[in-house]
């Protein structure tokens, strides 16, 4: 962190397209006692993804563009790094979508993306309410086209399928956070997915 902040003891991001299932991997850590931030609900906002200023609602009010909605979805920088300092537990988990996180990508001791096969996404996206990102036809393409580059997502990251059991998925992060694999730091060093 270039503020010279101390660190939490250990921060990890978990990332990835919607329907990969970070909320559900996040729901999951949180039921085995971890300390875990929900982005999309508790830092997210519509924001320009360089600046950080608010956008106004009203340019969200009957749908628009899908990209340009997606491209503002966005984390409040000063809180993730608020946040990133705060020693009281031993790890945190953020979980969650955000198109600045090369705002704050440098607070985190490793990131995870989470990533499906095509099939299990379209299946996850179209079980979606169409209320929720993803869940109409339009985003339920766009959401695809995002998977299919990986265009918005962190390059250096350790790719996790989540394609398996939830346990599974949960349990693999788990083993790479107290396991060899967690010695790196995302702050000194970097493994390209």
């Amino acid at each position: 962190m270039s503020n010279g902040s101390v660190m939490g003891v250990r921060n990890y991001l978990i990332e990835g397209v919607s329907g990969v299932g970070k909320t559900s991997v996040a729901t999951e850590l949180q039921r085995r006692g971890y300390h875990v931030i929900h982005g999309d609900r508790e830092l997210a906002y519509k924001g320009d993804p360089e600046t950080g200023e608010p956008v106004d609602l009203a340019l969200f009010q009957d749908g628009g563009d899908i990209a340009f909605r997606h491209r503002r979805h966005i984390w409040d920088v000063e809180k993730v790094q608020e946040l990133a300092t705060d020693r009281t537990h031993a790890i945190t988990f953020f979980c969650g979508g955000s198109r600045n996180f090369q705002h704050f990508i440098d607070v985190f001791d490793e990131v995870f993306v989470l990533d499906v096969d095509g099939a299990t996404l379209q299946k996850r996206l179209a079980a979606r309410p169409a209320d929720e990102f993803g869940g109409n036809p339009a985003e339920r393409e766009f959401v695809l086209q995002l998977h299919a580059t990986k265009e918005d997502l962190p390059v250096h990251a350790t790719v996790v399928s989540s394609s398996r059991p939830l346990d599974v998925v949960v349990d693999d992060i788990l083993a790479r956070c107290t396991g060899p694999a967690a010695k790196g730091s995302m702050r000194a060093s970097s493994s390209s997915f």
